[in-house]
């Protein structure tokens, strides 16, 4: 636990010496507010190297909820942040840090001005806690295209006064821990008939994978292709299955078509099999390209229909920055490929919703807080389980554990075509001109 001195005892150029933050003007000693002291899972380094640490979230305000958290989904985002691999395009990671934006779990207190939600309600929080609140996106429902810019569930900034962290200055914390504050707006109501620890991954991997579903109008005869069927991909076979979608997986080999068929494909696709891709060519309306690795996606450009054929990527790496910005430079309504990051507060209660009325169930594994080393492991080695990892925070975040009982941290592969800002720069130039994808 970080221990500040009073502001009006400390020399102007003391700070905070385990995150090198220096203390504003005006910070009082953390043992006169009544900001909240929490159990978090946080990484000290890039090397991934999870311990249990006694951490510190800010008072309630008026329109604040309090969440006892009771499970926390793991996305392959999480690792991508805390082992620092997108630090070239976001800027440095602050250690200690805590991932997770997959909350879901019980309202334990509400402030004096919140109207959305009640003690006991079941809760959920996405990928983001706060956005500016007067732009035309935000003013329009969609917070996460932010004119001024949304602030991200972990390793964000306090921009508008309704994400502050304690003490001031620090990267915001995510969700692998026993209690979270966060603005009823960024709240997402969980059905009482939807399991909680099912619930955590509808907030990032539904809402990521519902939202292009939506934005382009798939439904009852839309032929929709899933490229890669790990925690992302079975959210977009069985969404775009509720909606009344063809669905097509794409994987690089056959060992995930049974799999496959469980969450209710038509048809698989060997992406290595240069004949079986010739088999489906223009045989796609849209594609969810939800790898989470730098790979060569315009191959699947052949399965695509000559007019108002899609890929959207979701996976996070370079391909996916630069996919995203070429289709702000054309528009992305008229772009053949474009990126899609995360959905509003709305989208993600209407996948939530989705989710809860036709019992689509995403194929978890519930570990304890222990595993994270070994599930951040699997992640980096492919995931070939398919499933998404769910952290059981309330049953096993405890302040005993060790690091013994952690086990060694992860051992992560070097990643190929590392984002910067060079790199996604030049690729949105060879999605444009060289590859002449638009």
């Amino acid at each position: 636990d970080t221990t500040l001195v009073d502001a009006d005892a400390m020399d102007a150029s003391e700070v905070d010496v385990e995150l090198g933050i220096e203390l504003k003007p005006g910070v009082e000693s953390l043992a006169n507010d009544a900001s909240i002291e929490v159990l978090c899972l946080a990484c000290d380094s890039a090397a991934g190297d999870f311990t249990v640490r006694s951490m510190r979230r800010r008072a309630p305000k008026p329109r604040d909820v309090v969440i006892e958290v009771k499970y926390c989904g793991v996305c392959h985002s999480d690792l991508h942040f805390a082992a620092g691999q997108m630090s070239g395009v976001t800027g440095a990671v602050q250690y200690p840090m805590c991932p997770g934006h997959e909350i879901a779990g019980v309202v334990s207190e509400v402030g004096s001005e919140v109207t959305r939600f009640e003690v006991g309600d079941k809760i959920g929080v996405g990928c983001m806690v706060d956005s500016c609140g007067r732009c035309a996106a935000c003013e329009a429902g969609e917070e996460q295209r932010c004119a001024a810019g949304n602030v991200p569930t972990y390793g964000g900034t306090d921009k508008y006064g309704r994400a502050a962290q304690v003490p001031a200055g620090r990267q915001t914390l995510g969700g692998y821990t026993d209690r979270f504050v966060v603005h009823e707006n960024f709240g997402v109501k969980i059905p009482s008939s939807y399991p909680l620890e099912l619930a955590g991954p509808v907030m990032c991997a539904g809402v990521t994978t519902y939202d292009p579903i939506d934005a382009f109008g798939a439904g009852a005869g839309t032929r929709v292709g899933v490229v890669g069927l790990g925690g992302l991909g079975q959210f977009g076979v069985k969404i775009a299955k509720a909606r009344g979608c063809v669905v097509t997986v794409i994987s690089q080999n056959k060992s995930k078509e049974a799999f496959a068929r469980r969450c209710g494909a038509d048809e698989f696709v060997v992406s290595s099999d240069e004949d079986d891709l010739a088999r489906h060519a223009k045989s796609l309306d849209l594609i969810l390209n939800t790898v989470p690795v730098y790979h060569d996606y315009a191959k699947y450009r052949a399965l695509l229909v000559d007019r108002g054929g899609r890929q959207v990527m979701l996976g996070l790496h370079t391909g996916f920055i630069g996919a995203l910005l070429a289709g702000n430079v054309v528009g992305v309504k008229r772009s053949t490929l474009s990126g899609s990051a995360i959905g509003s507060v709305r989208a993600t209660q209407e996948a939530m919703d989705l989710c809860a009325t036709h019992d689509i169930r995403p194929d978890v594994e519930v570990v304890p807080c222990t595993a994270i080393h070994e599930v951040y492991q699997r992640l980096d080695d492919a995931n070939d389980s398919g499933k998404r990892f769910v952290l059981d925070v309330a049953g096993t975040l405890t302040e005993t554990t060790s690091k013994e009982e952690m086990g060694p941290p992860p051992t992560f592969a070097a990643v190929r075509k590392r984002p910067t800002v060079v790199q996604a720069v030049w690729e949105t130039v060879k999605i444009l001109v060289l590859l002449r994808w638009r």
